[in-house]
């Protein structure tokens, strides 16, 4: 089967001025100016197969959305090479761009002073979108976004959320095939999250869409996302199942009982606190559960007893703090 997306070494650097503070720094600057190189993606390897809906994570500045520009066709590559649905990206081409889409968070495509409805009708001049099609796109969206009567306000009067979900339905008139998608949710209230993930999801299984997704939302990638790949300072640290990224990379489990005695002390068996009705939860070293349970078991009367990992964030978190490579 052919890859949708299929980078290989991609990089991209950018040259950043630098100065020390003072006006001598400042008067010399004027004549020879001082840069440094900053690699925000660095050799990444990526390959995304249709219908995939993949989960791209990383710490602010881990080059997250320079790949998105990337991939969209929005910046040059410094090296490497990079073809979504077969084509090159920078060279936007006409018949790639009617088959992508990217949505920024924190970037607007819509006119500014112009209620958004406007925009969908320029939306549908620019894609040449047949105006049945155009209409049951867009009645489609307008109802599944909950947009109503917000699509007659001008863009400027919308809050943060409200925007992005006018950016959203104007970015999937022409029913692209690849979503590149830079923060969805940002400003949205948590039963509107809920909705767009819903949404999103239907969107895919309905077109086959193919779908990169970052977010610093973990339960977007939670409900969206199968498969995720972590960058850190624009190099991959982890590709691959999301669940086996908590399994393979959490330092510690809690364990969760429910003794005999409320009042037992089970702090010798690791970092204990209280977790309510009778219950407690210990946090022990991942390698050290079973030894832990056998001991709980045999030494303390246990009713019920559980094992859970930590939150995924937690061990994001850890990722990124490490810099270490997840084996694959």
């Amino acid at each position: 089967m052919t890859a949708v997306v299929e980078a290989s070494g991609l990089s991209r650097a950018f040259k950043v001025p630098e100065r020390d503070a003072g006006v001598r720094s400042a008067v010399k600057g004027l004549f020879r100016r001082s840069t440094r190189t900053s690699h925000a993606v660095r050799d990444l390897d990526l390959r995304v197969e249709p219908g995939e809906v993949v989960g791209f994570l990383g710490a602010n500045g881990a080059g997250k959305t320079t790949t998105l520009k990337l991939l969209s066709g929005l910046l040059h590559p410094s090296s490497g090479s990079v073809r979504v649905l077969g084509h090159e990206p920078a060279r936007r081409e006409p018949a790639y761009l009617r088959r992508m889409a990217l949505v920024m968070g924190n970037r607007h495509q819509l006119q500014w002073d112009l209620p958004a409805v406007d925009s969908f009708e320029l939306n549908r001049a620019i894609y040449r979108i047949p105006w049945p099609e155009f209409r049951r796109a867009r009645d489609e969206l307008v109802e599944l976004l909950d947009l109503g009567d917000l699509v007659r306000k001008p863009v400027r009067n919308l809050s943060l959320g409200e925007r992005m979900k006018m950016e959203l339905a104007g970015s999937l008139l022409h029913r692209p095939e690849v979503l590149f998608l830079d923060e969805p949710t940002l400003g949205l209230d948590v039963t509107m999250q809920r909705r767009v993930r819903s949404f999103l999801a239907d969107y895919n299984r309905a077109h086959s869409a193919t779908v990169l997704l970052t977010s610093h939302y973990m339960a977007d990638i939670e409900a969206l996302c199968r498969r995720v790949v972590v960058i850190h300072h624009g190099k991959v640290l982890f590709d691959g199942a999301l669940s086996r990224l908590g399994e393979q990379f959490a330092a510690y489990r809690e364990i969760e009982v429910t003794p005999d005695d409320p009042g037992a002390d089970l702090g010798a068996y690791g970092e204990c606190r209280p977790a309510g009705e009778g219950r407690a939860r210990i946090r022990v070293p991942a390698a050290d559960v079973p030894a832990t349970m056998a001991r709980l078991l045999a030494d303390v009367g246990i009713t019920d007893l559980t094992v859970t990992a930590p939150p995924i964030e937690d061990v994001i978190a850890r990722i990124f703090t490490s810099g270490a490579a997840v084996p694959s």
